[in-house]
């Protein structure tokens, strides 16, 4: 018989995945490859990094919750309604009633790529507390999820660096993606300092390229690059390429997944959709990052993600389920096998 949870549904018997940090709303051009000012009109997105993670999470079947601050407006309700529609536990979440719901426009280059123009002045999520942590929850996850923005001003970084170090003292993993979004940002020194801040406390951390190069200060991505960025407590650490696919780094061993080729139409949240494909096939058996052929196959699971997300326009309306990350997997495996024949 199916276990059953207090309110009689089925009961996500996983471990919990905690994200923290900022959601917002991102309005998204209709058009691609135009500036913010010629853009005719915008799609409005609920995003945010770590709530687009969470929301990844739960689609793919795993357990999780976030913890962040929304304004109490229209638009915070909205996106507590989108996490709870989502199957994302908001025990987490808290409101405030001085300060707006952040919000970010999103410019989609004729490549998919973006650049972005905020709104947070200041916005709620920059104003959590460590009082409004929510303790018990911290203590209960397996796999603790955060990014930088949460660093860059007070009070979230006070909050930030508590609930980090609670969830650390109970023994969940720690994952790191910076998301580097240097418009929010007073300098580029101050966004490196901050970043690695906190740096050599993630078990896991994920870098896009472009990220690998701001850090590093070079215009190099290889290997060498890549593991001057190691730090002696790591266990997994990720550079994802685009539609080159991702490169992994271990203890014992480093490698890369190739990217599943697709039709992007924008990039929004790839990055955060291919984190939470990992982190579901991590929780409850971390021993896949030790072991190279299982790691790879979770990658490819993650690398199938990531591309089906960049499909759509936003990035939680984007996010796939297991079964069209399955169905991704299964047709590039025919097509290889047509044209090796």
């Amino acid at each position: 018989m199916a276990k059953t949870n207090k309110n009689g549904g089925p009961s996500n018997t996983k471990g919990l995945i905690l994200c923290f940090g900022e959601m917002l709303i991102d309005f998204v051009p209709t058009v691609s490859g135009v500036s913010l000012a010629e853009a005719p009109a915008f799609l409005k997105a609920p995003g945010g990094a770590p709530a687009n993670v969470a929301i990844a999470v739960s689609r793919l079947g795993g357990k999780v919750a976030f913890i962040g601050k929304l304004g109490d407006d229209e638009f915070g309700h909205m996106l507590a309604g989108i996490l709870k529609k989502n199957g994302v536990s908001d025990d987490g979440l808290t409101f405030d009633q001085s300060a707006r719901t952040a919000l970010a426009f999103v410019t989609l280059r004729a490549d998919g790529e973006r650049e972005f123009m905020f709104y947070r002045n200041p916005s709620a999520d920059m104003l959590l507390t460590p009082n409004e942590l929510n303790l018990n929850l911290i203590r209960s996850a397996k796999v603790f999820h955060y990014g930088s923005i949460s660093l860059i001003v007070e009070p979230s970084r006070s909050a930030h660096l508590k609930a980090m170090e609670e969830a650390k003292k109970a023994g969940a993993l720690l994952s790191y993606d910076p998301n580097l979004r240097l418009p929010l940002w007073p300098s580029e020194k101050e966004a490196r300092e901050k970043i690695f801040s906190i740096w050599d406390k993630a078990d896991v951390i994920k870098i896009s390229d472009n990220e690998l190069e701001f850090l590093t200060k070079t215009n190099t991505i290889d290997d060498a690059t890549a593991l001057s960025l190691w730090h002696p407590n790591l266990k997994l650490l990720l550079v994802t390429l685009g539609d080159h696919g991702c490169r992994y780094y271990t203890k014992k061993f480093k490698g890369s997944v190739d990217a599943f080729k697709v039709n992007a139409v924008d990039t929004t949240g790839a990055g955060d959709s291919f984190v939470g494909a990992l982190l579901g096939k991590i929780v409850d058996d971390l021993s896949v990052i030790e072991d190279e052929p299982r790691l790879k196959e979770a990658l490819k699971f993650a690398n199938a993600c990531g591309a089906i997300t960049t499909t759509k326009k936003g990035a939680i309306p984007a996010l796939p389920t297991e079964a069209e990350a399955l169905e991704l997997i299964n047709k590039a495996s025919q097509w290889k096998t047509i044209h090796v024949q």
